[in-house]
């Protein structure tokens, strides 16, 4: 098993969205195990020939979500990342609903409004 990242300039996404949904959707899916050591910022940027800040920026989101963790000197790694994502999920939705009950909403506005913004996300007609 390997990092397999592919970046296109004529994607509607950013150079570093990509790579940080590629690397998220292949830690979510097992292809990179908890623990795979990734390459380093510098490597990997000049591999997909990009920035270092734009593989930093998404290195740092994909932290930031959960889905690797940096161990210093040690390296970048492939985190557990279920667990972190179901976790900061439960805390969004958490947030989410003290907000919408304080705004006076009702359980179907509330559920509604997340349908809409899901429908939005994933640009699929359920959600």
């Amino acid at each position: 098993m390997s990092l397999k990242v592919t970046v296109t300039g004529d994607s509607p996404e950013a150079p570093y969205e990509q790579v940080r949904a590629q690397i998220a959707d292949q830690a979510r899916s097992g292809a990179l195990p908890v623990g795979y050591k990734l390459p380093t910022v510098r490597g990997l940027a000049e591999e997909l020939g990009l920035a270092a800040n734009t593989v930093a920026k998404a290195y740092r989101a994909l932290e930031s979500d959960g889905v690797i963790e940096t161990r210093g000197r040690n390296g970048t790694f492939v985190a557990a990342a279920g667990e972190a994502a179901e976790r900061e999920a439960a805390s969004a939705a958490s947030a989410y609903a003290g907000r919408v009950h304080r705004l006076g909403l009702d359980h179907a506005a509330a559920l509604a409004a997340v349908e809409d913004a899901l429908r939005a996300a994933y640009g699929t007609d359920r959600p």
